[in-house]
């Protein structure tokens, strides 16, 4: 059941089961503490009455009617009672409340067993009450009951000090109150003192007002509770709510981003040393991650439809060629001359592409064809561009430098040198194809910083910043319409970078439009020696 509420109804279900046992560990401890208290308070104030009902004489004892005693003068004491028992535990005589104890047998043994400490009993009307046992004052133990002591001459009591009973059974100042025949007052049922008198004496007292205070502290515990309750459990709730708002918040991000919104992020609290805080922050990396993973997937996936496309229609001009020329001849519309002469260029110009798309494939493969690497200098190459420079575009002014300017000197390098003049042929010919005639170009050869440099310098228009970004990737061209008057398949630079980056260096890039473009092949310095 608990399982399908909320995070929010659960922790304040367990709030509030948690608050409802420890106020009830604690008003029990508290009234059982409360009770104990005032069951001492009343053993306390027990005990001098008991003791003052036993030390009256038991003359006197006869003499006293059957009334309420004045206990409620003392704290915690509604009601008393005192009952005069003789040795065998029969009660001779009551007084107090009607509706007292039900006492247990009380013999001179139990009596002497219980050594005066109080015990709690049921009333006759369900009530409880505390009550002492303690024996008569001035006897040292049971006196006989068999009835064999006698009354002296005149009525006295033997050892009683002289005092005797009037005629008729009275004493002299009682007021006329006489024993009936065998020593039974006159009225009372029937209960003899007998000649001995009592031998203990039981006080209690009702525990009424005790249970009543007890359960007005119950009540004001479980009303204080109940409203201790309500108000926690309210304001429980709310700050709950508050503290689960950055989870509602992680979920509202959950749901955007599942509907597609990769762009937005969990709110970080002010804290970011709190749970809640390293959790926003710890998500929001991962968010951002997973947008860059998205968004990398997605340009690839556009990429590769581009590559597929640029691939197709590279492969697709070449063939519809072939194809055309071959359907032209067999109808008779040309000569084999002319017809076999285009057939031979489309197929070398497919061929080139296969062989460039092939050379793509094994240099991107670890376990490709190995470089055949033998030491050079690009020196060599940087002078075998100028020839090629000079030879395809005449009119062209050719500078040779060193990287910065300055003279050209050696750039020694361990290299494959076929590679490496395909790197230089692709450059020349990047800068014939992109740059109009006439526009200078500079030729730069020499070692900067631990690396040796080959650099390619036009004056042409230059490349605009996506262009710059993108030059590199196979089949781009910054010509939409990829005529064939404006460039190849777009796969001369991506050679370039490949052979490059396989010889352990990097190409780079410097443009902007209208100042031209600078290609710089950087490769480690070989020791000459």
């Amino acid at each position: 059941m608990i399982g399908r509420l909320s995070l929010a109804a659960r922790l304040l279900a367990i709030a509030v089961a948690l608050l409802v046992v420890g106020l009830v560990v604690i008003s029990s401890v508290v009234l059982r503490q409360l009770e104990t208290q005032l069951m001492a308070r009343v053993d306390a104030q027990l005990e001098p009455m008991g003791k003052a009902a036993s030390a009256i004489p038991p003359d006197l004892v006869a003499k006293l009617s059957r009334s309420p005693l004045p206990a409620g003068q003392f704290d915690l004491m509604g009601k008393g009672f005192v009952a005069y028992l003789a040795a065998d535990g029969s009660v001779l005589r009551e007084l107090g409340d009607l509706a007292g104890p039900a006492l247990p047998r009380l013999d001179s043994a139990a009596v002497a067993a219980r050594a005066g400490q109080p015990f709690t009993v049921n009333g006759t009307d369900g009530e409880e009450w505390r009550a002492v046992a303690l024996p008569r004052a001035g006897t040292n133990g049971p006196r006989p009951a068999s009835g064999g002591t006698s009354l002296g001459p005149g009525g006295t009591e033997p050892g009683s000090g002289g005092t005797s009973l009037g005629p008729g059974g009275t004493e002299p100042g009682s007021g006329g109150t006489s024993l009936g025949p065998g020593g039974t007052e006159p009225g009372s049922g029937g209960t003899s003192l007998g000649p001995a008198g009592h031998t203990a004496v039981v006080a209690a007292v009702s525990l009424a007002e005790l249970h009543t205070t007890v359960d007005r502290l119950r009540v004001a515990c479980l009303l204080t509770g109940a409203v201790l309750l309500g108000v926690l459990a309210l304001v429980g709730g709310v700050a709950i709510r508050a503290g689960l708002a950055p989870l509602r918040r992680v979920e509202e991000t959950a749901a955007a981003i599942a509907d597609g919104d990769l762009t937005r992020r969990v709110p970080e609290p002010a804290g970011l040393s709190t749970e809640v805080g390293r959790l926003a922050r710890s998500l929001n990396k991962m968010l951002a991650q997973i947008e860059q993973g998205v968004a990398a997937k997605v340009e690839s996936e556009a990429r590769m439809r581009g590559f597929v496309a640029d691939v197709s229609h590279e492969l697709r001009t070449p063939l519809f060629g072939i194809k055309g020329f071959s359907e032209l001849y067999r109808m008779g519309g040309t000569e084999a001359g002319p017809a076999l002469a285009r057939i031979e260029s489309e197929s070398g110009r497919l061929a080139r592409l296969v062989e460039d798309l092939l050379l793509l494939a094994s240099l991107d493969e670890r376990d490709g064809p190995g470089l055949d690497l033998t030491p050079m200098d690009l020196r060599t190459l940087a002078a075998d561009a100028r020839h090629d420079f000079t030879a395809l575009a005449p009119s062209r002014p050719i500078a040779f430098t060193g990287p910065s300017g300055g003279p050209a000197a050696s750039a020694p390098v361990l290299g494959d040198e076929a590679r490496l003049r395909q790197v230089v042929s692709n450059l020349v010919g990047n800068a014939i194809t992109h740059t109009p005639a006439g526009t200078p170009v500079r030729i730069g050869v020499g070692t900067d910083g631990g690396e040796s440099v080959l650099v390619i310098e036009d004056e042409g228009p230059g490349l605009s910043p996506e262009e710059e970004a993108r030059v590199f990737d196979r089949f781009y061209r910054a010509d939409a319409s990829r005529a064939r008057a404006t460039g190849g398949a777009g796969l001369g630079l991506a050679i370039v970078r490949s052979i490059v980056t396989a010889h352990g260096g990097r190409v780079e890039v410097r443009s902007a439009p209208g100042k031209g473009a600078t290609f710089q092949v950087r490769l480690p310095t070989a020791d000459p020696h």
